[in-house]
């Protein structure tokens, strides 16, 4: 997306202006929006090139463009970092294999991803796809604290598909994964046990009787 038209690159006539704090100015001409922004240190930046006329602002357009990169920025990291793990289930799976699996899923859950959970169906357990949706039920009961369901139980072939996504974002887990390990390297180590205190002059002659 290209740059706004500041200041001398805006070539028209006249422009709808609005104050830096949002208040309506009105149509001036450009000339005059340019003095008022010189006026108040500011930059005429125009936000609306298609109206009639172009809707110009009032602002300080080096720190509207940080704040602007830097939202974008977040946005991204946020976006790019978040990864689809997947898991798979068994139908008849015992409870060791279950709490095993289940321990997984939190552990991409409290690193900020997502996870596709996969029941694969054998034979004639086909027939019962209300097995598979009350087992992946549970597993959303268990780890509720963590995640939450974004796409509901659905039959997919032989297979019966949900995805869980996390309550923190990417970026929040990872920042609370260093402040935990910051925390922990600036624990300060056991003290030494204190020396006995020294026996007094008559615990060491009782002692020598």
């Amino acid at each position: 997306m290209s740059e706004p038209r500041i200041n001398d690159r805006i070539r028209v006539p006249e422009v709808r202006l609005v104050g830096p704090n949002g208040e309506q100015v009105g149509i001036v001409r450009v000339e005059d929006a340019l003095r008022l922004a010189d006026e108040a240190g500011l930059d005429l930046v125009e936000v609306a090139p298609t109206a009639r006329p172009p809707v110009c602002k009032l602002m300080d357009f080096g720190k509207f463009k940080y704040e602007s990169d830097m939202k974008a920025r977040e946005a991204r990291k946020n976006q790019t970092n978040t990864i689809l793990k997947e898991i798979r289930f068994r139908l008849k799976i015992d409870p060791h294999d279950y709490g095993t699996k289940k321990g997984h899923v939190e552990r991409f859950l409290k690193a900020g991803d997502k996870v596709k959970v996969m029941i694969m169906f054998r034979g004639r357990e086909q027939s019962r796809p209300e097995m598979g949706f009350r087992l992946l039920q549970r597993l959303a009961e268990d780890v509720a604290d963590l995640g939450s369901v974004e796409s509901s139980p659905r039959q997919d072939g032989r297979n019966m598909v949900m995805v869980i996504g996390p309550h923190k974002k990417k970026a929040e887990a990872k920042a609370e994964e260093r402040r935990r390990k910051d925390a922990e390297a600036a624990e300060p180590a056991d003290a030494p046990a204190a020396d006995a205190p020294a026996a007094s002059s008559d615990e060491t002659a009782a002692t020598a009787s």
